[in-house]
């Protein structure tokens, strides 16, 4: 198989394109390529590496990962690491990788949250998955409420001076924990990069709870993850559940969530879209890119085009906080 060889012009909107992540001399993409739902087994390798060059044409340097997207767990990194070695392998210094442990990933008592026999263990499955030394950021995926605070961020602290992880990333930890976790490890020479939460039109809780406003203040990063609601902040269910959509296959997306009430708002976003010239998608997540605090998104596709489609947020006019009717009720 050819080696890739990337287009030139892929850093040409390069002021636009990137933010500084919180105090470092890290630059993220605006918008990043996430691997979770789209780049499992069932799915075509040669479609996912199109939309991994596509990205990587225009500028998407910063790919998402965790060991246990899939389906099966482990199977997004195996299929990453084959792209990374057919067609990324010269260029593996422009990329920013990142991946995670915490969630459900092997049986046994060792095979998930954040002990230190699994996040060490863990990360050395993804290395070999993924055929590299090393991750630019290595994530604790989710809060553990058993394991001693101290014996995970210690870990932490270990990966990245063992040379396995240039930064560490935190996902979905509540806000006092945050804070604990912040003071660890900037003690120990390692302060956190990157914070990573759930930030759209229809769960705005980092914000409510004051997680974004602290990453602002303490100079860490903000990345958010299923920007459009794994699809509901799209034009996809604005009549309904469609056939062969993701809500109608069950799974992480729950038909129950589509109220009434839901499907008014998604219109009333939608006439808003439309007057702005633009999808209703490519608003939700340009209110994102407007949120004080968040250096970046992460956008998965099924296609090349539909990751394209996302990238249009980058050159989307800016929404305050007051520009857009805020949904009232939970939904996740």
């Amino acid at each position: 198989m050819e080696k890739y060889s990337a287009s030139e012009a892929r850093y040409s909107n390069g002021e636009n394109l990137y933010r500084r992540c919180g105090d470092s001399g890290i630059l993220l993409p605006k918008v990043s390529l996430g691997f979770w739902q789209n780049f499992g087994a069932e799915a075509s390798y040669d479609n996912c590496r199109s939309i991994a060059r596509m990205a990587f044409d225009n500028g998407i340097t910063h790919f998402d990962l965790a060991n246990n997207y899939g389906p099966p767990p482990g199977f997004a990194e195996e299929m990453v690491g084959r792209m990374l070695k057919e067609d990324f392998a010269s260029h593996r210094d422009e990329l920013l990788i990142a991946t995670k442990a915490g969630y459900d990933m092997w049986a046994g008592p060792y095979g998930s949250w954040g002990s230190r026999k699994h996040l060490m263990a863990s990360l050395n499955q993804s290395l070999r998955r993924l055929g590299l030394d090393y991750v630019d950021i290595f994530y604790i995926h989710r809060f553990d409420p058993v394991t001693p605070l101290d014996e995970t961020l210690q870990t932490l602290v270990d990966i990245v001076r063992a040379g396995k992880a240039l930064y560490i990333g935190i996902s979905r930890w509540p806000l006092e924990a945050l804070k604990y976790a912040d003071k660890f490890l900037r003690s120990q020479g390692v302060p956190p990069l990157i914070f990573q939460g759930r930030l759209n039109l229809l769960d705005r809780a980092v914000q409510e709870e004051g997680i974004l406003d602290y990453c602002h203040d303490n100079g860490i990063g903000f990345i958010s993850f299923s920007p459009l609601a794994q699809g509901v902040l799209t034009a996809r269910y604005l009549n309904g559940i469609p056939e062969g959509s993701r809500m109608s296959r069950g799974g992480s997306l729950k038909a129950e969530i589509l109220t009434p009430e839901l499907l008014e708002y998604l219109n009333q976003l939608n006439t808003i879209a439309t007057e702005r010239g633009e999808s209703l998608a490519t608003m939700a997540l340009s209110w994102i890119l407007s949120q004080r605090g968040v250096t970046s998104l992460i956008a998965g596709a099924r296609t090349p085009e539909q990751f394209k489609e996302s990238l249009k947020c980058i050159n989307s006019a800016s929404l305050t906080s007051d520009s857009l009717p805020l949904y009232p009720h939970k939904v996740f």
